[in-house]
Order: C-alpha cells, then sequence, then structure tokens
C-alpha cells in the first residue's frame, strides 16, 4: 500500500492550496483517511479526516472554516483544500490511511503514510 501527497509549495499569505493524497495498492473508500501536519521543532498534528463509507469529517479546532477535506472514491484519492492561508500554516502536510471506517486524531490511528508534501505561506 503507497499514498502519494503532492500539491504543496510556496504561496502568499490569504492564498489557497489543494494537496492530493492518491492510494495504490488498496481501495481506501471503505476506510478513514487522514491528512497530519509537521511544523519545523513542532510535533506532528491533526489537521482533519474523513471516514470511510460516510464520509463523515473532522477538522482540527483552529482549522474549521479554513480547510475542507474530501474524497474521490474513483480516483483513490482525498483532497484537502486550504483557503486563507497563514504563515503559521507552514509546515510538511503528510496523508495517513487507516484499517477502520472511523479513526480518531493520533496518528497511531493510522497504519499508511504517505511521503509527506511542503506548504510554505510566506507573509
Amino acid at each position: 500500500v503507497q499514498l502519494q501527497a503532492s500539491g504543496g509549495g510556496l504561496v502568499q499569505a490569504g492564498d489557497s492550496l489543494r494537496l492530493s493524497c492518491t492510494a495504490s495498492g488498496r481501495t481506501f473508500s471503505n476506510y478513514a483517511v487522514g491528512w497530519f501536519r509537521q511544523a519545523p521543532g513542532k510535533e506532528r498534528e491533526l489537521v482533519a479526516t474523513i471516514s470511510g463509507t460516510d464520509d463523515s469529517t473532522y477538522y482540527a479546532d483552529s482549522l474549521k472554516g479554513r480547510f475542507a477535506i474530501s474524497r474521490d472514491n474513483a480516483k483513490n484519492t482525498v483532497y484537502l483544500l486550504m483557503n486563507s492561508l497563514k504563515p503559521e500554516d507552514t509546515a510538511d502536510y503528510y496523508c495517513a490511511g487507516a484499517n477502520v471506517r472511523y479513526a480518531g486524531s493520533s496518528y497511531r490511528d493510522y497504519s499508511y503514510w504517505g511521503q509527506g508534501t511542503q506548504v510554505t505561506v510566506s507573509s
């Protein structure tokens, strides 16, 4: 099972980016997928999750209203749309897949990880 994250880059504050996470080797439509991020010198933190089957979503409180997670099962891909980006959103962003339909906010709940895509937001 492999997860390929893409879509990161250098943007200015206020811009938007859409990250993609494409899975191969397994269909993830029935399993939870999450996006995490890790800034330099900080711990990895949950950004958002989307559950398997009913696509219910969960967001870190500080990101509600700016970020949106979604999936396209036909493409086996999960997206993270990030709006109104701020310099504090600068981090490496990772997608992760779970073996269960609903997963929590801990990175320990996820078994498969992509390689990360870097997002840099300049002020």
